[in-house]
């Protein structure tokens, strides 16, 4: 049993519990506190690591990506991304 599996006197996993308070954390906050953290956090590691490690971090995961699932893979989400926009450009709000 690792770690993250052993239950604590409570009868329940350290995972479930992470998961029961990170939902109800959600229910009491809403995803706007989520974003503002999201972004406090990204503001802090820009200020600290500056804005290239964000261009290294973004190139390390494009190639991974693209080791794993081709280049055609990027074709796919360019038309699909390239169809979303069009519909919204003419008013479709269900895309």
């Amino acid at each position: 049993m690792a770690d993250d599996e052993k239950k604590p006197s409570g009868g329940m996993t350290v995972a479930e519990a992470g998961r029961r308070g990170g939902k109800r954390n959600f229910e009491l906050r809403g995803s706007d506190y989520y974003q503002k953290i999201g972004k406090k956090g990204g503001d802090k590691i820009k200020a600290t690591r500056g804005p290239d490690f964000f261009k290294t971090i973004g190139k390390k995961g494009g190639d991974k990506i693209k080791a794993e699932r081709g280049t055609p893979f990027y074709e796919v989400i360019g038309k699909k991304g390239g169809n979303i926009s069009r519909a919204l450009a003419k008013g479709d709000k269900k895309s």
